[in-house]
């Protein structure tokens, strides 16, 4: 079976939807996605969207704000075309009727919150659920669009370039045609056809044990780019959010990093703060910071875990500010009003990803990556808060004005996938025996801290693994679990092989063996796999 759109998009989070109503005006756009359209982590992204909009504030201070963050290694010019682009894209939510809170008091007419790493206010919010809020708002439309066709329950196997099919020439440079997508209710592949073809997968958090991510962030964006030839860089560049709320049942709750910026103090279990003697600014250094200060008092006195008192705050003010983790943890027995919330580091977001420029375009013709999946250089070596979901409709908007500017092309006979020559497969509980080991070891050698030890063991266990994934792979039929699993396989080796590669200290990369930071300022770029069998599984 075989569909054809102008634009087939990856992926229902914020930088999705974003791309997806800009273009949906004069375009037929397919939506695609694992799960339902609210699963994704724009839905779990609580503090809100950095930009500069008060007096008090400025495009400058934003931007050297993000600079100081990325420890040297953020792409300037995208920096200042990303913030410059702050206050028309939150005009743009306004628009689509994001409703922000509000705030008489604040010239602005918004209540605008500060995080860790922002020298002012800026954080514009929809109390402490923010990205929940944005999306429902973003749903509502895309739902409403008669030009976009939604597919909830799809998940991306790979994507369709002419190397996979066999047709290119030394004339014809390489060029995504679309992707194949299995139907995972039907257990059916379909053949997406598309103009345009755009990753917007998001993260890749589920690569390792403790995440604040959800279920679906499996890197497959970063790896279907990677095996199609395109460039992967900064990878290493882990972001483990240090507030992840600590409880046997809560699995990914993240505790905002607005509750420190409202004034939430870290403390040993004796009470006793810890901040102040590991940085000046305290609860309010940028995350990387704040995640190893807790990863050493936590090994140093063998914790396991900390705690984040804000109940020194007015009641009423933090059940208005914070509702959704006043209720949460309350469904766990902590009453944040009355005392601490236990918490623990866990992998937050990945700064590194596809390889792409100012409109979103990757290193193969007719494909875009946008959002967390992509590396656009600005986040450099270490995210400032706030700045991600920023990234999401900035870049959905400009890679929506590239893709509308770009002439059709002729579209070529594609190839069906064929299951010929496939079986089912014999044992499913290798595949999650197999997930949980990468997660594992992942978490203990890929960690915060990293040395040399730890990475050469994790590239030998992430080397059995793929070869063992790809076997399984080329016998059997896919399944989403399958998909799942070889995506997160690949993006853990991506992640491995750039912490190798980097031989310094330098924002979320911390090892042992290299304990300063270089001189030298260096991206860390994998040149992605120039060639490609026909499609796998047949």
């Amino acid at each position: 079976m075989q569909v054809h759109f102008d634009t087939l998009i990856v992926g229902s989070g914020l930088a999705g939807l974003t791309l997806a109503l800009n273009l949906a005006n004069t375009q037929k756009v397919a939506i695609v996605t694992k799960r339902s359209l609210f699963d994704s982590a724009s839905s779990w992204a609580q503090g809100g969207i950095a930009a500069a909009l008060s007096t008090e504030d400025s495009l400058e201070k934003h931007i050297q704000d993000t600079l100081i963050a990325g420890a040297g290694l953020c792409d300037e010019m995208i920096t200042k075309h990303v913030v410059e682009q702050g206050p028309a894209a939150i005009q743009w939510l306004i628009s689509q009727q994001v409703d922000f809170t509000k705030d008489a008091q604040n010239e602005t007419g918004y209540h605008l919150t500060r995080e860790g790493g922002h020298s002012v206010r800026r954080v514009i919010h929809i109390n402490d659920a923010t990205g929940q809020a944005v999306q429902l708002a973003l749903i509502k439309q895309a739902q409403a669009h008669n030009n976009i066709s939604i597919f909830e329950n799809h998940i991306a196997v790979d994507l369709i370039t002419n190397k996979k099919l066999l047709t290119n020439s030394l004339n014809q440079p390489n060029r995504c045609h679309g992707a194949y997508i299995l139907d995972i209710q039907s257990d059916k592949i379909i053949t997406f056809s598309a103009q345009n073809t755009v990753l917007a997968t998001g993260g890749a958090g589920k690569v390792y044990l403790y995440t604040t991510n959800p279920d679906t962030a499996t890197g497959d964006g970063i790896a279907m780019g990677w095996r199609a030839g395109c460039r992967v860089a900064n990878m290493e560049f882990i972001q483990f959010h240090p507030t992840c709320l600590y409880h046997p049942h809560a699995k990914s709750f993240l505790i905002s990093e607005a509750v420190r910026g409202e004034g939430g103090l870290l403390k040993l279990p004796n009470g006793e703060r810890f901040m102040p003697s590991h940085d000046e600014r305290a609860e309010l250094a940028p995350r990387d910071i704040v995640a190893r200060a807790i990863d050493f008092e936590m090994k140093k006195r063998g914790l396991d875990c900390v705690y984040l008192d804000i109940s020194h705050k007015p009641t009423a003010f933090l059940k208005q500010h914070f509702p959704t983790i006043y209720s949460r943890c309350l469904d766990f027995g902590i009453d944040i009003t009355k005392q601490p919330i236990p918490v623990v580091p866990a992998a937050h977001y990945i700064c590194g990803g596809v390889v792409t420029d100012q409109d979103g375009k990757t290193d193969l013709n007719n494909l875009y990556a946008i959002g967390e999946t992509a590396f656009t250089g600005l986040h450099g070596a270490n995210r400032l808060a706030s700045n991600s979901l920023l990234e999401c409709l900035v870049f959905g908007m400009a890679s929506a004005k590239h893709i509308l500017d770009q002439p059709r092309q002729e579209s070529i006979a594609l190839l069906d996938w064929d299951e010929s020559r496939v079986t089912d497969a014999d044992e499913e509980v290798v595949i999650s025996h197999n997930w949980d080991e990468l997660r594992r070891f992942m978490w203990n050698y890929v960690g915060i801290v990293r040395t040399n030890k730890r990475l050469e063991r994790a590239q030998h266990r992430v080397k059995l693994l793929h070869e063992e994934i790809n076997e399984y792979y080329t016998n059997f039929r896919v399944t989403g679990d399958l998909l799942e699993l070889r995506n997160l396989v690949t993006t853990a080796n991506l992640i491995i092989q750039c912490a190798m590669q980097r031989h310094e200290s330098r924002g979320l990369h911390f090892s042992r063996d290299y304990p300063n930071t270089s001189q030298e300022l260096k991206n860390t770029v994998l040149q992605g796999s120039r060639t490609s069998k026909p499609p796998l599984g047949s």
